[in-house]
């Protein structure tokens, strides 16, 4: 018997084929022009033999040893869900009553599902909240760095997460788009919370109308051929510099916008001041552009309908504020901010739906509850947390106190995949008393918890995806049943909160099919107040979608346009009410790491600095699956090498250490290694290796730290060190290695299987 549903994720919509109870298609959208190949790896995804059939609780924790003690190497011992659930209750109570509620972290960071009713960190968060409280985390770690520098210089976070000037202005008004990190295609294909649409047509429509594009990076792939973009090759990490010194030009050549920067522009003067001896030739020296092309470049934007943006790569290294702020000091000398289709935006290629023509939509989403608990880190400083109980940290002009932390509970993310330093963390783990995780899969967080608790996956319940970024709105429809005894992260935290006497509010009294009528009778309202009208609930979820009605032509929007226009009447949101190039609030804040203007501030690691044999390993999201997730489906295997993870090298950089395609090698620094698979990139700089995240962390030696992971995890090399003691974001991208050819049999990658299980009699 073969079944049809409808359903999505963030990789697109698609049309659920089940035969004779088990999901075997994924069939692409109708309306989706370009489906995202990602789709096909779903359904052995969800059967993969990674799943999680059972409760499962570490034999270690049950027999006491709990904090002091390296997890990753115990055997699981399955249990009953109504063990688990008593357990656990107990154990939060417990640690609540010896330690408050502030010792429970529960920041639960990760992608978790599309649909918005049984997105596990909001449902998790839910039930602690209402339980007590619980510490938490600030910010993303995609653009954690961006989302505390960008209130200080333009008053908003608009020109990175909201309605960002669109592809139809561009292509309409720009005639020159300058990409720091270029435009990439592969990262059109994922949209939090589903989309039917990428930005990809409406970028290669731009280049139709005779955009120019520049791909200002270490790889020529950055953008896609059809784009026809030039390729500016530079060093990683050095942005800041080229761009100080294209300003610097542009003011010795006298082509900057005096008007703009007088009458929309806080403490120009103070930070022009900075850039004596930032020339061409002191850049060239640095980021390795030739100082004519840094001539060239900054004439050009000068003189031409400019675009600007920055991949959210670029923040993600060390003192990573001063690119995105050198980037809005640059639009500011042009004088382009507001202007149609110009000025600045970030991460145009860095997620699908980024500057996609849309209106100013509602979206589908689970209301939030208050915590009562204060307590929050920067979301890339969990380790420090763990480290540092009683400690502080400085963010953003504060100075945060850091509670001692029994429990980690987290729900729909892989910490072991978007952390840095996995070792260091794997050690700063070891001092918790109770690690909690709820997971479809036997990932690195699963394996190195103490209670893993089954949850299904998206094809095992109904739900709705939604973004403000599409206007399509999916019914998400179960397709086949829990796989083994998994449950819903909604039923299993409402099981919990009913032994902690609070289920009625965290239920509200409504069942799975209950809250999503809800849900879209507040989205159906909020559509109602901007004059949409979408069908009723039943309709919309035969049908399958909702489809929101388009902009119309001539309709493309421009950020800034009234500020622009009238700044005294439509200020910024800055203390100015000005694009504050000189921050008197970041000054006043006194870091030796982020001064208060744009400066260059040379990388902690960087081929500026590297020896002869070292390269600056860049990590990159990729194109065969969304982070970590889908890493057991076929379109993750077919791009390994020996099943590991594959490294790009530059040919001459591969033959300088005796490196041929398909050879495994490991690849290590100071702070761990790791094995990969060496595949040949011309359009790499030398000097310059890449690797894909996402990986599942596999090491040799199962909660060992330092231990070598034998799938390729690159974050086992990367630094876990704040940009700086503003952003406080993740620095991934400052990281040096050394490769060598690896010698003798390869070790068996084991992270695809559950771990092992010790079945105890009932």
């Amino acid at each position: 018997m073969e079944t049809t549903v409808p359903h999505a994720s963030h990789w697109g919509f698609f049309d659920a084929v089940v035969r004779d109870g088990r999901f075997v298609e994924a069939r692409p959208f109708a309306q989706d022009p370009l489906p995202p190949r990602l789709i096909a790896a779903t359904p052995e995804t969800v059967h993969s033999a990674a799943r999680i059939d059972r409760p499962h609780i570490r034999k270690g924790w049950l027999e006491g040893r709990r904090a002091g003690h390296a997890r990753g190497g115990d055997a699981f011992i399955p249990v009953s869900w109504d063990r688990v659930t008593r357990l656990l209750a107990e154990e939060v109570a417990r640690t609540r009553a010896e330690h408050g509620a502030s010792s429970i972290f529960g920041g639960s960071y990760g992608w978790s599902s599309a649909g918005r009713f049984h997105h596990a960190r909001t449902q998790l968060q839910r039930y602690l909240a209402l339980g007590g409280g619980f510490t938490s985390s600030v910010n993303a770690y995609s653009y954690a760095t961006a989302q505390a520098l960008l209130p200080h210089v333009l008053g908003d976070v608009e020109v990175l997460l909201g309605r960002m000037t669109d592809w139809a202005a561009i292509a309409r008004h720009a005639r020159l788009m300058l990409c720091f990190g270029g435009l990439a295609e592969k990262n059109g294909q994922v949209t939090s919370g589903a989309a039917a649409q990428t930005y990809v047509p409406n970028m290669l429509e731009a280049a139709r109308a005779g955009v120019r594009f520049v791909n200002l990076s270490p790889h020529r792939g950055d953008t896609m051929a059809a784009m026809g973009a030039e390729w500016v090759p530079i060093r990683p990490g050095t942005d800041a510099a080229l761009l100080l010194a294209m300003i610097r030009h542009i003011l010795a050549m006298g082509l900057e916008d005096r008007a703009f920067l007088r009458t929309h522009v806080h403490g120009w003067d103070r930070f022009a001041a900075t850039l004596e001896g930032r020339t061409p030739e002191w850049a060239e020296a640095i980021t390795g552009v030739p100082a004519a092309t840094i001539r060239a470049l900054a004439e050009d934007c000068a003189r031409t309908p400019t675009m600007l943006t920055a991949a959210w790569s670029l923040q993600r290294a060390d003192f990573g504020e001063q690119p995105y702020w050198a980037l809005v000091a640059l639009a500011c000398a042009i004088g382009s901010i507001g202007k149609p289709g110009q000025g600045v935006g970030f991460g145009y290629g860095s997620s699908g739906g980024i500057g996609n023509p849309r209106r100013p939509l509602p979206a589908v989403g689970m209301p939030g509850v208050p915590n009562p608990i204060r307590d929050v880190i920067p979301v890339g400083r969990i380790t420090e947390l763990l480290e540092n109980p009683g400690g502080t940290l400085d963010y953003d002009g504060r100075r945060l106190a850091l509670p001692r932390i029994r429990m980690v509970w987290w729900a729909g993310g892989n910490p072991f995949h978007h952390h840095q330093d996995l070792n260091r963390l794997l050690r700063a783990w070891a001092g918790l008393e109770t690690v909690v995780i709820q997971e479809p899969w036997w990932t690195a967080p699963a394996r190195h918890a103490d209670i893993v608790l089954p949850a299904t996956t998206t094809l095992e319940r109904n739900d709705i995806a939604s973004t403000s970024r599409d206007r399509f709105v999916r019914a998400m429809h179960q397709a086949i049943p829990p796989q083994g005894q998994a449950r819903n992260d909604h039923d299993i935290l409402a099981d919990l909160a009913d032994a902690a006497g609070f289920r009625p509010r965290f239920t509200e009294q409504r069942d799975e099919g209950a809250w999503l009528r809800h849900l879209y009778g507040r989205f159906a309202t909020a559509c109602a107040r901007q004059g949409l009208e979408v069908p009723p609930f039943d309709e919309f979820w035969a049908r399958g979608h909702v489809e929101l009605p388009p902009i119309a032509a001539g309709e493309e929007y421009t950020q800034f346009t009234a500020f622009r226009a009238d700044p005294e009447a439509h200020p910024l949101d800055t203390p100015s009410g000005k694009v504050e190039i000189f921050s008197d609030a970041i000054a006043a804040m006194d870091l030796p790491d982020c001064p208060g203007h744009p400066a260059w501030i040379p990388p902690r690691e960087s081929l500026l600095d590297a020896a002869e044999d070292e390269l600056h390993l860049l990590s990159f999201q990729p194109a065969t699956r969304l982070h970590s997730q889908l890493d057991p489906g076929r379109i993750a295997a077919a791009d390994k090498i020996g099943g590991r993870e594959p490294i790009h090298l530059h040919p001459e950089d591969a033959a300088a250490r005796g490196l041929a395609e398909g050879q495994v090698v490991r690849v290590f620094n100071r702070r761990g290694a790791c094995l990969a698979g060496v595949r040949l990139n011309a359009g790499l700089i030398r000097g310059v290796a890449q690797m894909a995240t996402g990986a599942w962390f596999d090491p040799l030696e199962p909660g060992v730290p330092g231990s070598l992971c034998v799938h390729g995890n690159p974050n086992v090399l990367t630094a876990d060190v704040g940009t700086s003691r503003l952003g406080q974001g993740p620095s991934a991208q400052s990281c040096l290695v050394r490769l060598e050819a690896w010698e003798g049999p390869l070790p068996p990658v084991r992270v695809h299987a559950p771990p092992r299980i010790e079945e105890v009699p009932a």
